[in-house]
């Protein structure tokens, strides 16, 4: 029965293919954003028709090892008999019945396109297999910046931050949108419909250890004007955008992956400055909100996280700002959500809180019989499973997945990373780079007369989008713009500083108080060659360090944000990024020099 009701369903979807991007949708129902319209009552058909364990499998949003659906490396198909019983991701899906698979490179689920598709090609297929016919929802978390699952070729797009620091303290939402239909139509050519993003936090606080440059910036209007144009581009290029962290992560100083903040705003607070932006999703028609696992008193003093709060994610997200999409959980394996509660009992809790889709449990078995069991002992009804995976559905159907056909290599030529996206990405990113400070005009560099140049600093861990540690990323691009560069570790910067007509420091979250990079600095203004702060992450660094000759702030290390600063720098662009965030005793929000 649900086989033929899931063949209704595909022939009564209508409009598949995806509306202009700048729809408007005042009333928050996510069945008005761009897309296909969902046959309602051809989905309700279907849910009925499935049975208890197919429905609350679509619940679930899981982890799996292995680059292919039904051939993973053997080290993969061990983890995943050692994790979930069996040894591919299609035996995953046909066991559990799954709503979707989330992506991660540390899974090995991400080698390069053309392997990404035809991953979700086997999945699917797997999906299609079982009873129910359902298809999944293949999901990632591409922000771009310094999250970025998927890497080169694909293209690669300055982060959130950087977004924001576009012509001004209001960003370019033009631009932003333009950016997240470009990386949606490549996420969407390799079968991933769901990207977990934008953020939707607001950054105020300068010791923010998870959020930081993920954020668009610290004024609640701009960001939310930002959120709403990287919806509009994501779901305007047929992929679901995901507003996260619900009710607001951007005033922590606790990681809730490794612990469990407390946001301690008060309600007149939180209205003023961490709404804004999700509201701004909701009227966009986002498809779905990502729960943060971060305990709020003012909005639920039970001290629950906001992910299993009941007043947070129904009273606040579904009544107050009238959301009537997806709910998913932040992952169910971080340590915020696991404090209070045992694994058994969080995805329980999160369905009675108002959640929808249950990402990532770290006991997938465990979770899924959990759920089973509270049905059956009648602290869940089917009822309220069903309200769920109506939800579900309904973004599957809306977004075409009914109806999709696998991905392709071909596709994947024809969308990904080609000239006209990177050439997109690199025009965006030179309005980015802001200039904090050039005193003694220094800057720009004359690359016609090849100036040496020593680059050294801190290298963080690579993200995706780069193809090596930022100084020498930048020491190659400043040389291919004709300037003599060079890169050296810390310790042989000092004594190698002499000769040079300057030295540049990429800096990476200098902490407050004397450390390795404040007394590099310090060393290097000592041998009186001018000395240029580059700051390759959040852009507080230079109120903590001695002034410099030049700074900047590129808000991310990724190669596209690397050669925008190299063409600051030489003058081959003239800077206009402006700060989107205070930089505390040193500069203002808005605040950015040019030439």
């Amino acid at each position: 029965m649900a086989a033929v009701t899931a063949a209704g369903v595909v022939s009564a979807t209508v409009g598949n293919s995806p509306a202009p991007d700048d729809s408007r949708n005042p009333g928050g129902d996510p069945a008005g954003s761009p897309g296909s319209r969902p046959d309602r009552a051809g989905l309700r058909r279907l849910v009925e028709g499935m049975s208890l364990a197919e429905k609350v499998g679509q619940l679930f949003v899981s982890r799996v090892y292995g680059h292919s659906a039904a051939d993973p490396d053997p080290a993969d198909a061990d983890k995943n008999l050692e994790l979930f019983g069996v040894r591919t991701g299609a035996e995953l899906v046909s066991r559990y019945h799954l709503g979707g698979i989330i992506y991660f490179a540390w899974a090995h689920n991400i080698r390069d396109p053309h392997q990404i598709a035809g991953l979700s090609a086997g999945l699917q297929e797997a999906a299609r297999a079982t009873g129910a016919r359902v298809p999944l929802l293949l999901s990632t978390d591409q922000e771009h910046g310094i999250i970025a699952r998927i890497g080169r070729p694909a293209t690669l797009f300055p982060g959130a931050m950087a977004l924001g620091a576009l012509h001004g303290a209001a960003g370019s939402t033009g631009e932003a949108r333009r950016a997240a239909r470009i990386a949606g139509a490549e996420l969407a050519a390799m079968g991933i419909r769901q990207d977990y993003a934008p953020v939707a936090d607001v950054n105020v606080n300068p010791a923010n250890p998870v959020i930081g440059v993920r954020s668009f910036g610290s004024d609640p209007h701009a960001v939310a004007a930002l959120v709403a144009a990287q919806v509009r581009g994501y779901q305007g290029a047929g992929v679901a955008a995901t507003a996260k962290h619900f009710p607001g992560h951007g005033d922590t100083e606790t990681d809730s992956h490794v612990g469990l903040p407390v946001m301690r705003h008060t309600r007149a607070v939180w209205e003023e400055l961490d709404e804004p932006p999700f509201r701004a999703a909701v009227e966009a028609g986002v498809d779905a909100v990502m729960t943060a696992h971060i305990v709020f008193p003012a909005l639920d003093p039970s001290g629950d996280p906001a992910t299993l709060s009941r007043p947070i994610v129904t009273g606040i997200l579904r009544e107050r700002l009238g959301f009537r999409g997806v709910v998913v959980t932040d992952a169910l394996d971080m340590a915020g959500v696991r404090q209070k509660y045992g694994d058994d009992r969080v995805p329980v809790l999160a369905l009675k809180a108002g959640c929808d889709q249950l990402l990532n449990p770290p006991d997938l078995g465990l979770a899924h019989r959990s759920v089973l069991a509270a049905v059956e002992a009648g602290e869940l009804t089917e009822e309220r499973i069903e309200e769920s995976v109506l939800r579900i559905l309904e973004l599957k159907a809306r977004r075409g997945l009914f109806e999709e056909e696998p991905p392709t290599a071909e596709r994947v030529d024809r969308v990904v990373g080609i000239p006209e996206h990177l050439a997109a990405a690199d025009a965006i990113a030179a309005g980015t780079t802001t200039l904090l400070a050039n005193p003694v005009g220094l800057l720009p560099l004359d690359a016609t007369a090849a100036p040496r140049l020593l680059v050294t600093g801190t290298d963080p861990v690579s993200p995706s989008g780069t193809t090596g540690p930022p100084t020498a990323v930048l020491a190659r691009e400043l040389t291919a713009l004709g300037c003599r560069a060079t890169a050296a570790p810390p310790a042989r910067a000092v004594a190698g500083a002499p000769g040079h007509a300057a030295v540049l420091v990429c800096t990476y979250n200098v902490p407050e108080g004397e450390g390795a990079q404040r007394t590099l600095v310090t060393d290097l203004l000592a041998t009186g060659v001018p000395v240029v702060v580059v700051a390759v992450r959040n852009p507080y660094d230079p109120a903590r360090l001695p002034r410099c000759a030049a700074e900047l702030a590129t808000y991310a290390w990724t190669d596209v944000e690397m050669r925008a600063a190299a063409r600051v720098l030489t003058g081959a662009v003239r800077p206009s990024g402006r700060l989107p965030v205070p930089v505390p005793g040193r500069y203002p929000l808005g605040h950015g020099l040019t030439y």
